[in-house]
């Protein structure tokens, strides 16, 4: 049972998905909000209930499942939309991340958060209020012109666009704000897995020292 817990966040093609496959590579347990998110929604929970019920069953694919693309149109054009959705989706998530990450095996897992900013200041009182079971934050960070040449190159683009998605985020200087620990990766891979088994080591030492 994990008793310390990382959030690990960064911004769009900062690296956050090598990151976690080098920390799962030293037997780390990796919880992954987005796939928490699907489960709180999956076909026959609760929380896919609650969505209709707020929705209507027009939210729903032919199979029973959320359409997704439908409820992203619902909710990008209409605030108090996605505020209801939110209110529905996230509590569900945290306590599914929180959940997995206490049961891992090891000394401490880390719940790989995405919008672990943009969820800090949507509830205006911080990380330690929306997660409290969080012990340590590491953000993912690289600079603003290297997000952009990787989504360049990564999906194919244009700069328009790459520039539309950086924006839709929080900004580098807010994820930073919420670090304890900082991880620059702006260089090639094969530097990452050196940086990452030093805050391992710190993790197990972190992780011993609280018990």
């Amino acid at each position: 049972m994990a008793g310390f817990i990382v959030g690990l966040t960064g911004g769009v093609a900062s690296g956050k998905s090598e990151v976690a496959r080098c920390f799962e590579a030293l037997g780390v347990t990796v919880v992954d909000a987005d796939a928490a998110a699907r489960e709180a929604v999956a076909v026959g929970s609760e929380g896919l209930g609650e969505v209709v019920a707020a929705f209507g069953p027009e939210v729903l694919a032919p199979d029973g499942s959320l359409d997704r693309p439908a409820m992203r149109r619902r909710v990008f054009a209409d605030d108090a939309a996605r505020a209801q959705l939110e209110a529905i989706v996230h509590p569900r998530v945290r306590a599914l991340l929180r959940t997995a990450c206490e049961a891992a095996p090891g000394p401490y897992a880390m719940a790989a958060i995405p919008l672990l900013a943009e969820a800090a200041t949507a509830s205006g009182s911080g990380v330690r209020t929306a997660y409290p079971w969080l012990h340590r934050v590491l953000v993912v960070d690289v600079p603003v012109e290297v997000q952009r040449s990787r989504l360049l190159a990564r999906d194919g683009i244009d700069a328009a666009l790459a520039d539309r998605m950086i924006a839709a985020q929080a900004t580098r200087a807010e994820r930073l704000a919420i670090a304890d620990d900082v991880l620059v990766n702006d260089g090639p891979l094969e530097q990452l897995p050196p940086h990452v088994a030093a805050l391992d080591a710190r993790y197990r030492a972190l992780a011993a020292a609280a018990g």
